[in-house]
């Protein structure tokens, strides 16, 4: 067989394969992403395909696209509307239209289909948020002492002072700190409240006995019994007992005594 004509024969075969394939991989490449909201932390991801036209739309044009909406945030998307907006290769807005997301979970992905009618040959799009539901506001959380791990709504966010992003409605802000009694802070957030709030939260005292070594080290626990030359001190379960003359200082936390069982009252 002659070797030029396995050349030619697998170039043709190449040149077939790239055309089955190139328009397969034009149909996945997307149209446009668009991070929602453009500032900030974002918190949707909105993925737009490639217009469909459709027939018989007379001196308007009619197209589908197929749409993802990803939620990025820890938080649950209860309803939110988009405006959106179309735009033909000169930057000409040519059409509008509403996509709505309803009941969206943590980092959930949905997919629908989105019909414009427009004036002209689509380019591109934009789109603004027209639902408060969605709006989220930017806030700094701190604490005293500084490094708690915060839970927003049971979610762990890391520890303060931290920047967190929550929309309108009530959330609860948990903080804790080993040694420190935790605590919770009622947040509410209004529909009319804008971003650059802070909250500033103060721990309970502390949840343990302290003893200062002179060494500068501190063993937080329970403080047992203290002698002329020993202090004993129970810390994670297990007792210890330290020479008196290496403590500094002994910090106690206030605890009540236990209410002694009664006897159940007899009637008369």
């Amino acid at each position: 067989m002659n070797p030029a004509f396995f050349r030619v024969y697998f170039l043709r075969l190449t040149l077939l394969s790239l055309l089955l394939v190139l328009p397969a991989l034009a149909k996945e490449s997307p149209l446009q992403i668009i991070d929602w909201p453009e500032t900030g932390t974002p918190v949707v991801r909105f993925t737009f395909g490639k217009f469909k036209a459709l027939p018989g739309m007379s001196n308007l044009h009619g197209y589908v696209m197929d749409t993802t909406a990803e939620n990025l945030s820890p938080r649950r998307i209860p309803a939110a509307r988009f405006k959106v907006y179309l735009f033909d290769k000169n930057k000409v807005r040519i059409g509008e239209d509403v996509i709505a997301l309803n009941n969206v979970g943590p980092r959930e992905t949905v997919k629908f289909e989105t019909t414009v009618t427009t004036s002209g040959n689509p380019a591109s799009v934009s789109l603004e948020a027209i639902s408060d539901a969605a709006r989220m506001i930017s806030m700094t959380v701190n604490s005293t002492p500084q490094g708690a791990l915060l839970k927003v709504d049971g979610v762990e966010v890391g520890t303060t002072p931290r920047m967190i992003s929550v929309g309108a409605g009530k959330h609860l802000l948990n903080f804790s700190k080993e040694g420190f009694v935790a605590g919770n802070f009622p947040l509410e957030i209004s529909r009319d409240d804008v971003s650059g709030g802070s909250v500033s939260y103060e721990l309970g005292g502390l949840a343990f006995d302290s003893i200062e070594l002179r060494d500068g080290s501190v063993l937080n626990g329970d403080l047992v019994s203290i002698s002329g030359m020993d202090v004993e001190i129970r810390v994670g379960g297990s007792l210890q007992h330290i020479d008196r003359n290496k403590i500094k200082r002994v910090m106690l936390v206030e605890r009540h005594a236990p209410v002694p069982d009664m006897p159940p009252a007899v009637a008369p």
